[in-house]
């Protein structure tokens, strides 16, 4: 197998794992609360969204800065970094004994982060370019799987192991992610320059900043939209049925429809983008998810919802690939890691954006109102796409 395979392949599996620790906490995550001593619940619900919405700001915060180190030590370094960090602080997670310590650490965790953001910039500078769409698209499905059935494992090892237990299986996970790395992953990298670029030198080097703020900004979207209907979701399926019995099944399946369309398709987009160019991945992909977000105001079974979020997981599937491809190929190789450290902030920022105005947005507009507003955006995104980002580049 090519050493780019093999890189990839490895890639994969510890994003997969690295997603799925970050995601199995959701399900779980209020009644650890209550186990820690927590019991109003409106201080649980408090406490629940400062322990999850810690970890996004943190990791939007550090990611430039292991990028910057990654450009200058190279990316398999962080990898090792990421991976062996999380195992521990995971791992210790399960050992708190008061939501200060969970918070502590939930925030450490995002500190430490970023081996899904040195994963791609490790597969984007490491894969030969004409087949740069296709790794790009499959590595993606590592991180929307894990995101998918992290929450699955999460709930089903909880009922089976209890809620401690499962700190420690993903720590395990993650450690042998670590061992895995260290063992099969080959990089090529020799640094340009032994002193970090400065902020503003980085943006010298870039030949088309206009490209980049572009993309940036639609990584931002793309998360705020996606994330914007998370907190409403099943708010939205008690509005739709009258099976209130079967609401938590629909509600899981509906939430999931988005990410296994996306483990589906994203490998074919990123072959499409190979072949086509990424911009017109992202011009197609976000005018698709503009429109199919608005019919979902106005379906009257849940059924029809799961139908079209499925069909949006289809639209997206090929955005953040094709976002990564187009950055990786209009980027010097120098400061790669530094720019899509940048880039993933920009999600991590959307995820937490848009889960705290979807849930605002809805309670004080209607839940209506956030299928126009996000639809809305993902359009005006694609103008910009349209006018910001030149047809040559691609």
């Amino acid at each position: 197998m090519a050493t780019w395979k093999k890189n990839l392949w490895v890639c994969w599996f510890g994003s997969f794992v690295t997603a799925t620790g970050l995601s199995q906490i959701t399900p779980v995550l209020p009644l650890y609360i209550e186990q820690l001593g927590i019991h109003n619940t409106a201080a649980v619900e408090q406490w629940s969204g400062i322990a999850f919405g810690i970890t996004f700001i943190a990791s939007a915060i550090f990611s430039p800065i292991w990028g910057r180190m990654a450009d200058q030590y190279g990316r398999k370094p962080m990898l090792l970094r990421a991976s062996l960090g999380m195992a521990i602080v995971i791992s210790l997670m399960g050992l708190v004994n008061h939501v200060y310590q969970l918070v502590g650490l939930r925030l450490l965790m995002g500190v430490i982060s970023g081996y899904i953001s040195s994963a791609i910039t490790l597969v984007a500078t490491q894969t030969p370019r004409e087949y740069s769409g296709w790794a790009l698209g499959t590595l993606s499905t590592g991180m929307a799987g894990g995101t998918l059935l992290g929450p699955l494992i999460g709930g089903y090892l909880t009922e089976i192991m209890g809620i401690r237990a499962v700190f420690f299986a993903i720590g395990v996970l993650l450690l042998f992610t670590f061992v895995t790395t260290l063992l099969l992953v080959r990089e090529e990298f020799t640094p340009i320059r032994q002193t970090p670029l400065s902020p503003h030198e980085v943006w010298n080097l870039i030949p088309d900043p206009k490209l980049l703020i572009a993309m940036f900004t639609t990584t931002f979207i793309i998360q705020l939209a996606l994330m914007s209907i998370e907190p409403i979701v099943t708010v939205y399926i008690k509005q739709l049925t009258s099976h209130t019995r079967y609401i938590a099944l629909i509600s899981g399946i509906a939430f999931s429809a988005p990410g296994i369309a996306s483990i589906l398709t994203s490998p074919s987009l990123g072959k499409l983008s190979d072949r086509i160019g990424p911009r017109k991945i992202i011009l197609g992909a976000l005018i698709a998810a503009g429109i199919l977000f608005i019919p979902q105001a106005f379906v009257r079974s849940p059924w029809q919802l799961v139908a079209l979020r499925f069909l949006l997981g289809i639209a997206t599937a090929g955005l953040l690939p094709a976002v990564n491809s187009l950055v990786n190929n209009n980027v010097p190789g120098t400061v790669t890691g530094r720019i899509f450290g940048y880039n993933q902030s920009a999600q991590f920022l959307g995820s937490f954006g848009g889960a705290v105005l979807g849930g605002q947005m809805a309670a004080s507009f209607g839940i209506d109102y956030v299928f126009y507003s996000t639809g809305a955006l993902l359009l005006f995104n694609a103008v910009w796409v349209y006018t910001h980002v030149r047809p040559q580049v691609s």
